[in-house]
C-alpha cells in the first residue's frame, strides 16, 4: 500500500509526527489508542476490488484542499510497483467528456448548435441503412440518445490507412452499417459511434484534427502536462507508465498477459486519451468549477433526463452518480484493452480517480469499482 498526501495532507503529517515525538506517556498502560485509518474503508473496498480487477488498482481521492491516494497490487507484475497517481495510462472513454466539452466551446463560440441535425454539420455523413441526419441532432450524439447502433471499434475494426492508423470517417462508415436502435431522441443506447460522429463534427468546425482541437482548447489551457491525445500512429504511453494486461481470474489464480501494440486512433474521439489519475482529478474539477465551459453549457452537460445509465444518469458526456451520502458526482468511467478507469468528481471539490491495470473479458468487477467510488467520495463526509 502507497499513500501520499497534498500539500495540507503532509503539513498535518508532520505536525502529528512532532507532537508524538513530544507526548511524555507515565506508562505503557496509559497509552492513547492509535488513531483510526481514516481511508480504512477505501482501502478495504480497493482490495475487494483489486481481488476482482487487475494486477494492481490505485485511487486518488481527497476534496478541494486535500488529496491522497492508495494502492494495492502491481502496476507491473512479477516486481512490486504499487501504481502511482501520476503514472500514465489508457483513460478509455473518459475521452467522451474531453470531447463533449470541447463541442460545447464550440456552442458557446455559436459555432454549433446543440439542437441542430448533424447534416447541417457533416451533410450525407449519418445517411442510408436507415439513418437520417436530419433527424438527429448534435445533442442527440452528446446525450447518447440518437438511436445509433452500439459499436467496439476495437472488435470490428475498418480496414485501416497505409500506415496503420484508422480514420474517424471509416470508423463512422463502419459503426453505420448497423442498423438504427431505435428513432432519434427516443431512447437511451450507448454507442462509441455517436463521439466518432462528434469527432467528425470537432474536425470540420475547428478545420483541425480532433486530437489537436482537444489538445489546444483543453489540455494546455488546463496545464494537464500529463494528458495526451495520441495523434494517428503514436502507439507510444509516456514514462512512467502503468502496464496493461489481458487476463482471467480463477478461483485464487490469476492469468496475465501484456496487450499487444495496437493503434490507439481506432478509438479516436470515443476513447483514445491517455492521462494520469491527478491530471483526470484536474480536469472534472476544472470543469465542473466552470472553468471550462459557459454556466450555461455546463448546466445543458449536466441534463440526464431520459438517460439513466450505470447507477446514475447520462449527460451530455459526463455520468452522474448518485451517492449513498447525499447529493451526486459527476465524471465518466472507461474500459479499453489493458485498463478499466473511472474519475468522479462533486461540486465541493471532492473527488476521486480509480485505474486498474486489465481489462477483463468477462466479470467485469462493476459493482466493486462503484464502491471504491462512493466509498472515497463519502467516507469523510
Amino acid at each position: 500500500m502507497v499513500r501520499k498526501f497534498g500539500r495540507a495532507g503532509l503539513a498535518a503529517a508532520g505536525l502529528g509526527a512532532a507532537c508524538a515525538m513530544l507526548v511524555v506517556l507515565p506508562s505503557a498502560a496509559q497509552a492513547a489508542p492509535a488513531a483510526a485509518d481514516p481511508h480504512a474503508g477505501t482501502l478495504a473496498a480497493l482490495k475487494t476490488f483489486q481481488s476482482a480487477a487487475g494486477p494492481g488498482a490505485g485511487v486518488y481521492a481527497g476534496d478541494a484542499t486535500n488529496s491522497w491516494s492508495l494502492s494495492v497490487g502491481t502496476g507491473t507484475i512479477n516486481t512490486n510497483a504499487p501504481i502511482q497517481p501520476n503514472e500514465h495510462y489508457r483513460i478509455g472513454s473518459q475521452t467522451k467528456t474531453f470531447t463533449a466539452a470541447t463541442v460545447l466551446q464550440l456552442v458557446d463560440e455559436g459555432k454549433v448548435s446543440l439542437d441542430a441535425p448533424i447534416e447541417k454539420y457533416l451533410p450525407g455523413v449519418v445517411d442510408g441503412n436507415g439513418y437520417d441526419g436530419n433527424a438527429i441532432t448534435v445533442r442527440h450524439l452528446l446525450h447518447q440518445t440518437s438511436g445509433v447502433a452500439a459499436y467496439e471499434p476495437f472488435s470490428t475494426p475498418p480496414a485501416p490507412d497505409a500506415d496503420g492508423s484508422y480514420s474517424l470517417q471509416a470508423l463512422v462508415r463502419e459503426g453505420l452499417k448497423r442498423a438504427p436502435a431505435s428513432a432519434p431522441g427516443t431512447a437511451f443506447l450507448y454507442s462509441n459511434t455517436n463521439y466518432l460522429i462528434l469527432g467528425m463534427l470537432v474536425e470540420k468546425t475547428t478545420g483541425t484534427a480532433v486530437h489537436e482541437a482537444v489538445t489546444n482548447r483543453i489540455i494546455r489551457p488546463l496545464g494537464l502536462s500529463r494528458t495526451v491525445f495520441p495523434a494517428p500512429g503514436d502507439h507510444s504511453l509516456p514514462a512512467p507508465p502503468v502496464r496493461g494486461y489481458h487476463g482471467v481470474r480463477i478461483g485464487g489464480f490469476s492469468f496475465w498477459s501484456r496487450v499487444l501494440d495496437y493503434d490507439p486512433s481506432v478509438f479516436s474521439s470515443a476513447g483514445a486519451m491517455i492521462s494520469t489519475e491527478e491530471d483526470l482529478t484536474k480536469f472534472y474539477q476544472a470543469l465542473i468549477g466552470g472553468k471550462v465551459v459557459s454556466p450555461a453549457a455546463l448546466a445543458e452537460m449536466e441534463k440526464t433526463a431520459g438517460a439513466e445509465f450505470d447507477g446514475g444518469g447520462y449527460g451530455l458526456g459526463l455520468i452522474r452518480r448518485d451517492l449513498p451520502c447525499g447529493g451526486s458526482a459527476w465524471g465518466h468511467n472507461g474500459m479499453v484493452p489493458g485498463y478499466y478507469t473511472q474519475s468522479m468528481v462533486t461540486a465541493d471539490g471532492r473527488h476521486v480517480s480509480v485505474v486498474t491495470n486489465a481489462h477483463l473479458a468477462s466479470n467485469i468487477p462493476a459493482a466493486q469499482m462503484d464502491k471504491v467510488v462512493t466509498t472515497a467520495l463519502c467516507e469523510n463526509r
